[in-house]
């Protein structure tokens, strides 16, 4: 078969496949549209919940158990002028915070007044579960407050000696911030949405991958499409074409989905940059996961009896995506050395990071990843074409 014959072929086997596809209605549009409505119902609602959680505490006053009011009716004075009102503290506050009765609470030693009269430090116990969220905002603004109470009256201690509250701060410490616009607008998305586009680029076209071969061949109706004269090559190329262009429309529609959230100043994504040249350089980089995914995914799929079987993968090729965020939380690595960007899927993942934070990955890291991520592809197509070769791919069962 001459290349016309196979480019030809390969297209026609294409067409089909998304004509079958599209004739299912719900499957076609549970497949493209799930990942876009879930993503900014998820994602953005999520953030915006946080945003006015954490806006509601630091604002309304807060009511917290003091163990031991008495001891330092100075304090109490003093908390209660931030908006952070005392009452009496149980027996048991320690256990009511393990139970989640209460998030927080404040004892006072017992030799607070003594300590105090002598100069000394006088102690003060923060009460409270770190392992929950539901009183990290309350701790944050209680410990917050504590420090402000505990630097005036030793500036004033000071004065009273007749010394200058500056003596005690021999070095003015201050933070320059060379972090950009774009990069400090994105930092909650630049976690987030790697990790969303990562996951969807690479399982996007996993239905179709998989029916198309696996499917296919528990149905039985694999076998007839082999008998044809198109050639084998052509055959599974077709087939994993229709499933790259499925990924491609559903990554393709996540993308407008986010830019459409930014556009309506929806959570952290109504400051970021959601121009078409962005999207265009978050598009051209899950490109290769796309194709990277449906390879693997129809090499996968060959090699399974049936569409149970092939689904049953999902379950780890989901972790995939997933992993270089974890391994980045627990090593952060510099994206200056190249062959970051020849690993798969770390290289989509830092790529990613750098255009969410605003900066223009350099012309090195784009041939590098490039490369890279389109050698790996070609290998898996490779790959699948030879299993598709073998001749007992036609026997189910």
């Amino acid at each position: 078969m001459n290349k016309t014959g196979f480019l030809g072929g390969m297209i026609t086997v294409m067409r089909k496949e998304l004509r079958d596809f599209a004739r299912d209605r719900r499957t076609f549009l549970l497949t493209l549209l799930t990942a876009p409505l879930l993503y900014p119902l998820l994602f953005l609602g999520m953030s915006k919940l946080t945003s006015m959680r954490t806006e509601a505490q630091l604002e309304k006053d807060m009511t917290i158990a003091v163990a031991g009011m008495e001891r330092a009716p100075n304090l109490v004075a003093f908390l209660a002028s931030r908006g952070i009102n005392a009452k009496p503290a149980p027996a048991d506050i320690e256990q009511r915070i393990r139970s989640q009765q209460e998030d927080v609470a404040l004892v006072i030693d017992e030799d607070f007044a003594k300590d105090w009269h002598e100069g000394k430090p006088a102690k003060v116990d923060m009460l409270a579960d770190t392992t929950r969220r539901t009183g990290d905002v309350q701790l944050m603004r209680l410990k917050a407050t504590l420090g402000e109470y505990s630097q005036s009256v030793g500036a004033l201690r000071l004065l009273a000696r007749g010394v200058s509250p500056m003596v005690a701060a021999p070095v003015n410490i201050g933070t320059r911030d060379l972090a950009t616009a774009e990069a400090k607008r994105g930092i909650f998305l630049s976690v987030v949405l790697p990790l969303v586009l990562m996951l969807f680029a690479f399982i996007g076209g996993s239905h179709l991958a998989m029916d198309t071969t696996a499917g296919e061949r528990e149905r039985q109706s694999l076998e007839p499409l082999l008998a044809t004269p198109i050639s084998r090559g052509a055959l599974v190329s077709g087939k994993m074409l229709a499933a790259v262009v499925i990924g491609l429309v559903s990554t393709l529609l996540i993308l407008l989905s986010f830019k459409l959230s930014a556009s309506l100043r929806v959570g952290a994504a109504g400051s970021l940059d959601v121009s078409f040249a962005a999207m265009g350089k978050l598009l051209l980089i899950l490109l290769p996961l796309v194709l990277i995914g449906t390879a693997l995914l129809t090499c996968l799929a060959a090699s399974a009896k049936s569409m149970k079987e092939a689904q049953s993968h999902m379950v780890w090729l989901m972790m995939f995506p997933m992993l270089p965020g974890y391994a980045l939380m627990a090593y952060p690595l510099k994206d200056t050395q190249l062959w970051q960007y020849a690993v798969p899927f770390l290289s989509q993942n830092q790529m990613l990071v750098k255009v969410t934070r605003g900066e223009m990955p350099s012309a090195e890291q784009w041939g590098v990843y490039l490369a890279a991520s389109l050698a790996l592809a070609v290998v898996l197509w490779a790959v699948a074409v030879w299993r598709y070769g073998q001749e007992r791919l036609a026997i189910s069962g």
